[in-house]
């Protein structure tokens, strides 16, 4: 294995919860006001904190969401999961793999520590995952596109940020690896190629990506 530590996003890259979370919050922003396609959500905000929501909504519409915004959305999303998430493809065989060969790994998401955990109980994830080797945006002033989410992850691990590779299948979450000095390779499972030229390497399988990594 070339790398000390493997950073894996979590949506989309561990459990396929995208698809559920983008469509639910296309449309309660678009209950709110602020009409947005599931598509538009995908392109705008998917790989985002909860605060660049915010942000970017404020800046087109003038407009501030309701104080209990998050509580809502995330009321609604967890309801969802429960009856419909499940582990990205793939992904278990990935982490049996690193744990057998005893490779370093966490996870680094924009999601809370309350969303990563949902998620990973009800898809069987959290038996790869103890505290330790979990780490979400609330642990750091700014979420992607800023590396310090990553910077915060590889510092908690032991590991200098150059022997780290991020597992990323967003734009902002491509952005945030390179500021941080680390290689990432791109998932296109969900996300166009394109989107994500600056990964040090693309693959649509999460499968394969245990032996892309040696």
């Amino acid at each position: 294995m070339r790398y000390d530590l493997v950073i894996f996003d979590n949506d989309g890259v561990l459990v396929d919860s995208e698809p559920i979370s983008n469509t639910i919050l296309a449309a309660y922003l678009t209950e709110l006001g602020h009409p947005t396609s599931y598509e538009e959500s995908i392109r705008d905000y998917m790989g985002s904190a909860m605060h660049r929501i915010h942000e970017l909504v404020q800046e087109r519409s003038g407009r501030r969401l309701p104080d209990d915004f998050d509580d809502t959305f995330y009321e609604r999303v967890f309801a969802a999961f429960e009856r419909e998430l499940e582990p990205v493809p793939g992904a278990v065989q990935v982490l049996e793999k690193l744990a057998a060969d005893g490779v370093p790994y966490c996870v680094a998401s924009s999601g809370s520590h309350e969303r990563i955990r949902v998620g990973h109980r009800k898809t069987g994830l959290d038996r790869w995952f103890d505290e330790g080797r979990v780490f979400s945006s609330q642990d750091v002033g700014r979420g992607k596109p800023a590396p310090d989410l990553f910077l915060h992850a590889a510092e908690r691990m032991g590991v200098l940020p150059e022997k780290c590779v991020v597992v990323e299948d967003s734009p902002l979450g491509v952005q945030a690896a390179n500021s941080a000095g680390m290689d990432v390779y791109g998932f296109t499972a969900m996300t166009p190629a394109a989107k994500l030229a600056g990964a040090t390497q693309l693959f649509a399988d999460m499968g394969e990506l245990a032996d892309l990594l040696v």
